[in-house]
């Protein structure tokens, strides 16, 4: 008979959580679209570097990516479920994904949108 699981407190869960967390990024760095998405975060802060953004400019920007981070995590955490529950296609898996994926596409157009308006608009529109 196995011992029950003891629920890890203090430090330990600390540790364990971040060690969790990690173990999550190195997943997420595995996958296509973060890859491109993080290229893209380092496009747009190279670009508002150049146009001078704000300190609140880059706060939004960098709250808008780790938005756009758990999103994508959430989705990756999505497909891995349906994968191993339903390895066959389904409408239900297929949907499931599917709708993963427009959470991602959602914060990405915000992403996307907020960076061309910092780049592009925010000097013209301020006068």
């Amino acid at each position: 008979m196995t011992k029950p699981f003891e629920k890890l407190t203090g430090i330990s869960h600390f540790i364990a959580a971040a060690t969790y967390s990690f173990g999550g990024a190195k997943r997420l760095l595995g996958e296509a679209a973060f890859r491109h998405e993080l290229g893209a975060f380092v496009v747009a802060m190279i670009a508002f570097v150049i146009v001078g953004a704000t300190f609140f400019q880059y706060l939004a920007m960098f709250l808008l990516f780790l938005m756009m981070v758990a999103f994508e995590a959430i989705n990756t955490a999505i497909e891995e479920i349906v994968d191993r529950v339903s390895p066959e296609i389904s409408d239900m898996g297929k949907h499931a994904k599917d709708l993963g994926s427009l959470a991602c596409l959602c914060v990405i157009v915000a992403n996307a949108g907020y960076a061309f308006y910092v780049v592009f608009l925010a000097k013209v529109l301020a006068g």
